[in-house]
């Protein structure tokens, strides 16, 4: 393949690419997205860090897992809201929950960018990237000074979203929360059918399906379908990690279970 079918291949990769979003109505959330979906350089970034994942042999971090987090993520906080739990951008700034999904949003496109320099502290390189990008997205939504307080609370859902983040705002923890529930099978099944098969791989696997609603006694019930006890591991390593810490644990509950009569085998034999 030369040179120029190569570049023509990738624009044509990218101009496939959408990050699209349930607003309900938010007009400013209707404008990031749109301002995300427009901009090339932002598409090329996913793709970086989807082909970065995939030398790795990591599971998905393209576009497709950036527009799971943003669906999951707003999904999670007009759950909570409509329960009554108060985001900072009405607490603290005076604005509306709507404010608050537009900060939930951007910070979950841009949360994994980094990933396109290293896998090794990409979170703070994400924050480098987004400083830069977040104004650009946001220019058509904000006037200042309300463009830069949201460019401020996603830059701290961005870093938040690490394993020791420390969100302190309702926006970041939402965002956490809700890179980790990206946890269904088909994000691992690359990695794994491809013979890469660790106990990352192997959980993710094993999961099937992630139902997220309305709790009773909680604003949010997660269930979590397993076909292998090995999927345990993705809810008690890696979500109850992200969830533990957040402030959000008595407004989520999470139930996970193996939905069938026999496990379903995942390997033959593992060998070290």
């Amino acid at each position: 393949m030369s040179a120029r079918d190569a570049a023509e291949g990738l624009r044509e990769a990218l101009a496939e690419v959408r990050v699209d979003a349930p607003t309900r109505g938010n007009r400013r959330l209707e404008k990031l997205l749109a301002a995300a979906n427009a901009d090339d350089q932002l598409k090329a970034w996913w793709h970086m860090q989807g082909l970065n994942a995939e030398r790795l042999h990591m599971s998905d971090h393209s576009w497709v897992h950036v527009r799971i987090v943003v669906n999951i993520a707003l999904r999670l906080a007009r759950l909570l809201f409509r329960r009554g739990v108060t985001p900072v951008m009405v607490a603290d700034h005076g604005m509306a929950d709507r404010d608050a999904e537009v900060v939930i949003a951007a910070a979950a496109m841009l949360h994994d960018v980094g990933m396109q320099a290293h896998r090794t502290d990409h979170e703070a390189f994400s924050l480098f990237l987004a400083a830069d990008k977040l104004p650009q997205l946001l220019s058509s939504v904000y006037e200042e000074p309300e463009r830069s307080v949201a460019v401020a609370e996603a830059l701290h859902a961005i870093i938040g979203h690490r394993r020791r983040g420390d969100p302190f705002t309702v926006e970041a923890s939402i965002v956490r929360v809700a890179d980790a529930l990206d946890m269904a099978s088909g994000r691992s099944r690359v990695p794994f059918e491809a013979g890469h098969q660790n106990i990352h791989s192997l959980s993710a696997y094993a999961i099937e399906e992630v139902k997220i609603s309305a709790g009773r006694e909680k604003a949010v019930r997660v269930e979590i379908l397993m076909s292998n006890s090995a999927g345990i591991f993705q809810v008690d390593e890696l979500l109850a990690t992200k969830l533990r810490g957040s402030g959000l644990e008595d407004q989520i509950e999470v139930i996970a279970r193996i939905d069938a009569e026999h496990e379903k085998r995942l390997i033959e034999v593992f060998e070290i």
